[in-house]
């Protein structure tokens, strides 16, 4: 009997196994992960300053490392006493045999001398002991707590796109978002690991939306504006608003495509809610939905630029669609509940979205995060902690999600690896909502 139920509790969690693998597959999670050591960077001299800067620099390169997902990070109270500060100090057997048994350590050292601060860093192969060097870097900067969170940032980018399959790392990435403690709804923009959170705009009404520019320099978003929802654009290399055409109506939910020459928008300007598409200047205006019902939140495919999938309320409840690009070929990828907010992954595979499943009064269920897999129509829920989880972004390596969720209580931003695991919040004053994730 005992055999019996052993073979069917295996059989009913296999196909779970089998979601979770492509998933896993399709984001880069799934490769075997490097067993990385990082112990803390030491002193290169006696200034007073390092010691901070140290705790900056360490702190943060760990972190990095830890939430990239594809290392198996060694445990700091594993690690032999004697850390490295150079290259001469390395002994190899007390890093490649247990307890740490590494098979990479990043070490190095900071110093602060005058007006300047230097870091050099290496990353050692330690299981090869003729040739051990992977990565040998140095950088300078100004002696702040800033600067070292930087320069620790530029590090982990560098070991992770070496040992994560030549895929750049998020670390030195930008979080766009809303967030309303400064009493109004202003845009926001922080670090991807919440580091640094501060306000872009000032418009003292109701923003929404924010969509950073492939390229990093603009900013387009909806507001309330004295003439009704407007898309605006906002500079960040001038640090205010530029010039962008009032459509009419309201204008909702701006979507960069990949190569940052077009825009797609929901527009009711001809009476219903539909996608419109227009170059990046708000030029050469085209309608691209004409159905009875609500047609909002187009995002593009990351990858290829030539579709776009958007929610369109003609059946009813909101589904997810997806359509060409100039407006041919729509198809609803779900097929029942209350779904919502998509978001492309970059390599075009994947869609992430807000699904209510069973919708209604007394219904099961809630507000939820998924992902599916847009060929095969298989999809897999990632949230499951209560709450509405909504508006669901990737980060530019396609291994990581960030969205916003009601779990802790008021409406927060949180980040997750692709397959749901390692959920932790980020912002935690006032309420914060509607993330985006730069391109790079």
């Amino acid at each position: 009997m005992m055999k019996w139920l052993s073979a069917l509790f295996l059989l009913l969690l296999t196909p779970v196994f089998a979601q979770q693998d492509w998933i896993r597959t399709g984001t880069g999670l799934g490769v075997e992960k490097v067993r990385l050591a990082v112990p803390d960077f030491k002193p290169s001299n006696q200034d007073p300053r390092n010691a901070d800067l140290l705790k900056v620099f360490n702190d943060t390169l760990w972190n990095d490392l830890d939430n990239a997902g594809i290392f198996d990070m060694v445990s700091k109270s594993f690690m032999p006493t004697d850390t490295p500060a150079n290259p001469t100090d390395v002994r190899f057997d007390a890093w490649n045999t247990p307890p740490p048994n590494a098979s990479m350590l990043a070490f190095g050292n900071l110093g602060v001398l005058g007006n300047t601060l230097t870091v050099q860093g290496w990353l050692y192969d330690v299981k090869n002991v003729t040739s051990p060097q992977v990565l040998g870097k140095q950088y300078q900067d100004a002696p702040t707590s800033d600067a070292a969170r930087i320069t620790a940032h530029k590090f982990a980018d560098e070991i992770i796109f070496r040992l994560g399959g030549g895929i750049p790392g998020v670390a030195e990435s930008s979080i766009y978002f809303v967030s309303s403690r400064s009493g109004h709804k202003e845009i926001w923009a922080m670090d991807y690991d919440g580091v640094n959170q501060h306000q872009l705009t000032h418009l003292d009404s109701i923003s929404l939306s924010p969509r950073i520019s492939p390229d990093g320099a603009r900013l387009a978003f909806s507001s309330m504006t004295k003439n009704g929802w407007d898309i605006l654009m906002y500079s960040l290399d001038l640090n205010r608003l530029v010039t962008f055409p009032r459509f009419g109506g309201t204008n909702l939910s701006p979507a960069w495509s990949p190569d940052g020459t077009k825009l797609a928008f929901s527009s009711s300007r001809s009476g219903d809610s539909e996608i419109y598409l227009s170059d990046s200047s708000g030029a050469n205006l085209k309608r691209l939905t004409a159905f009875k019902g609500p047609d909002v939140s187009p995002v593009w495919n990351r990858k290829t630029g030539s579709q776009i999938s958007w929610v369109s309320g003609r059946t009813g409840l909101p589904q997810i669609y997806t359509m060409e690009a100039d407006g041919t070929n729509d198809q609803r990828l779900t097929d029942e509940g209350y779904a919502v907010s998509p978001a492309w992954s970059p390599n075009g595979q994947f869609l992430v979205f807000s699904w209510i499943r069973h919708y209604g009064p007394g219904a099961p269920g809630a507000q939820d995060i998924y992902i599916m897999d847009i060929a095969s129509r298989q999809w897999v829920q990632l949230t499951h902690d209560g709450g509405r989880n909504d508006f669901p972004c990737w980060s530019p390596d396609g291994r990581h999600i960030i969205f916003q969720s009601s779990r802790s209580g008021g409406e927060q931003i949180w980040t997750m690896l692709a397959d749901g695991s390692n959920q932790k919040q980020l912002t935690f004053v006032g309420s914060n909502t509607q993330p985006n994730w730069s391109w790079k």
